[in-house]
């Protein structure tokens, strides 16, 4: 519901809820001297209106050597989620972005889902590459590589 209602406002291109902030990009043609108090006013009345931020989600599975596997029963998958949510994800939250565990594949390639600022941000390639697949092949053995969805 929060973000239908940012959406309403024009010149909004993309959302980004995380835990503790909002990320909002514009499109080229906004301007944000007329967007700041726009968002600040939408945000706040959403606050004091009680509605939830989010509905309720629906849990997607997860993909494993094209065998869909749910939830954690695959304790590759535990292990990276667990790596993820700990190390990587708290150090992205900082700069307004989040990286989360899309699937992990037969031939040990694990997916990931790159939002907010992450998303098309120039450096977020080498931090996939030199940090998180660094980090998740020596935890993790069974890890190939790392690669954006």
């Amino acid at each position: 519901p929060l973000a239908l209602a940012l959406f309403d406002i024009a010149s909004v291109s993309a959302i980004f809820l995380g835990r503790d902030f909002i990320t909002v990009t514009k499109k080229e043609d906004g301007d944000w001297n007329v967007l700041k108090p726009l968002l600040l006013t939408t945000i706040m009345d959403h606050y004091v209106s009680g509605k939830p931020v989010l509905q309720e989600a629906v849990a997607k599975p997860v993909v494993s050597g094209g065998a869909v596997v749910e939830g954690d029963e695959y304790p590759v998958i535990a292990q990276i989620k667990e790596l993820i949510d700990t190390r990587v994800r708290p150090a992205v939250a900082m700069d307004g972005g989040d990286i989360v565990f899309h699937s992990f594949d037969a031939d040990g390639v694990v997916r990931l889902e790159m939002h907010g600022s992450c998303s098309g941000c120039p450096s977020s390639t080498a931090t996939l590459k030199q940090g998180i697949e660094n980090m998740l092949k020596h935890y993790i053995p069974e890890v190939t590589s790392v690669e954006p969805v």
